[in-house]
């Protein structure tokens, strides 16, 4: 792990200075702080409707907390919004070209002890009943590299959308072991585990499949 990886004192100081104001400005509550793992690594789960997302997540967890993510590389090439992501503990990743050094970094990351937040729908879904969406395989398999287990959590909101004076609800399962989604095999199948998994995340926020939904 480079040092650079690790949570800088500013990055604390910042959440520390940032994140209540977050929490009230969007009227953040989280239930099921008692899941979130106080030592040790493992992969985040959670569904993913706004660039706001990161932002609920880093202010709704502790600061000695922090969970670092995976983001589009072209966001790093804006000035600005680069540093604000770094913030956050952003990772470039290479959407669509197999990112294998992303990869890398991510099971550093979690092997490393810290929290890697992974959104397994691969791009924002406003609107959209999580449950009928479609999933990635990644954070199964960042999980199993790193031998972690994955934390389910799910962003509640009003018809899954942000809204002025709409309350956010962050809640948080109970961690999955990797023998719990069946990736101790010798040939685990990560796209069915991070599917598993995410259905958890969906169970939590009271989302099932609409009966038109295509997606099993």
């Amino acid at each position: 792990m480079k040092k650079t990886d690790k949570p800088r004192k500013i990055d604390r100081f910042l959440h520390a200075l940032l994140a209540a104001p977050a929490r009230f400005v969007l009227r953040v509550r989280i239930k099921g702080r008692e899941n979130i793992p106080s030592e040790g690594g493992y992969v985040l789960i959670c569904n993913h409707t706004s660039f706001l997302d990161p932002i609920v997540l880093s202010a709704a967890f502790p600061r000695t907390r922090m969970p670092k993510y995976l983001a589009k590389a072209e966001l790093f090439r804006i000035p600005i919004l680069r540093g604000i992501i770094r913030m956050f503990g952003a990772i470039p990743v290479e959407r669509g070209r197999g990112d294998v050094g992303a990869i890398r970094r991510s099971v550093e990351v979690a092997k490393s002890g810290e929290i890697l937040a992974v959104f397994p729908q691969g791009t924002r879904q406003k609107g959209i009943n999580p449950a009928d969406t479609p999933t990635k395989p990644g954070g199964a398999m960042i999980a199993t590299r790193a031998n972690v287990p994955i934390l389910p959590v799910c962003i509640r909101l009003k018809n899954q959308r942000y809204g002025f004076l709409h309350r956010v609800n962050v809640l948080v399962g109970k961690p999955l072991s990797l023998e719990e989604l069946g990736l101790l095999a010798d040939e685990p199948n990560f796209k069915e585990a991070t599917a598993t998994a995410f259905s958890a995340v969906c169970a939590l926020g009271g989302y099932r499949p609409s009966a038109l939904s295509e997606h099993t």
